[in-house]
């Protein structure tokens, strides 16, 4: 049976045109998926999907996303990325967008006072080390890869950061579902950070986005911030890394409610 799967040119280009035409009859493509970007099931018979190839220096693996999460496309990784992608594919939790920040995030939501009022803030800090494709160093590329999408380094948590346009906040239904990025080439915005299953967030902090309609974003790498239990530990662990340089921040609208 057919499958409802888009294959990009650049995809088809580097598997060729037979093997696209198989996957595009149903040969060679699967039924049911686990989305390589949101980790949730999906089918191909049921609902548009993407294919993903990831490239890395030697070997390359074919993934599969729901169209609504990511385009088709290729993504080139290193060689150990792609091992990384590929264990993530099994794993609890999901690669980080479509970029070189393939790798687990962790997402926190917290409320943040900026002179004297509340924000809805979330708080990214990654597992591990984040590596720019291609680079051999083994330090930790996350914010400088974050500053050149936009954001802006914070050394202090005394004024709102600027709206980095172009991204946003999915909340649906009181949940928080996804962080979105711009498409590649003006397309439709794809998950940056998407749920493995969505997250309840509290009704203040949903009533301070409902007011605000936007989110603070702050990224720190990974071992920065920590999980907190309490809004004041997590405030301390922020200005400590902000302190420290390890903090970058931008302001993003919401998108829902």
């Amino acid at each position: 049976m057919p499958r409802m799967l888009d294959v990009s040119d650049d995809v088809r280009a580097e598997i060729g045109d037979e093997e696209a035409d198989r996957l595009l009859a149903g040969e060679n493509a699967p039924g049911s998926y686990d989305c390589t970007s949101c980790r949730t099931q999906g089918d191909s018979e049921q609902e548009r999907t993407s294919t993903v190839l990831f490239i890395g220096d030697e070997t390359a693996v074919l993934a599969f996303a729901h169209a609504t999460c990511l385009p088709s496309q290729v993504v080139q990784v290193t060689e150990e990325q792609l091992q990384g992608a590929v264990r993530s594919i099994s794993a609890e939790g999901g690669p980080v967008g479509t970029g070189p920040e393939q790798a687990v995030l962790g997402v926190t939501s917290g409320l943040v006072l900026i002179n004297g009022d509340l924000h809805p803030a979330l708080v990214v800090e990654p597992t591990g080390p984040i590596v720019r494709p291609g680079s051999t160093d083994i330090g930790d590329d996350f914010l400088p890869l974050l500053i050149e999408q936009g954001f802006m380094p914070v050394t202090g948590l005394n004024s709102v950061p600027p709206v980095l346009h172009g991204w946003s906040v999915l909340l649906a239904a009181g949940q928080l579902h996804a962080i979105l990025q711009p498409g590649t080439g003006g397309g439709s915005p794809v998950a940056w950070w998407q749920a493995h299953q969505a997250l309840q967030v509290a009704d203040s902090w949903r009533a301070a986005a409902n007011k605000h309609q936007q989110v603070l974003l702050f990224a720190a790498p990974a071992g920065s911030i920590g999980r907190q239990p309490r809004e004041d530990l997590l405030r301390d662990a922020l200005d400590k890394a902000a302190a420290n340089g390890k903090l970058v921040a931008s302001t993003l609208p919401l998108a829902g409610t």
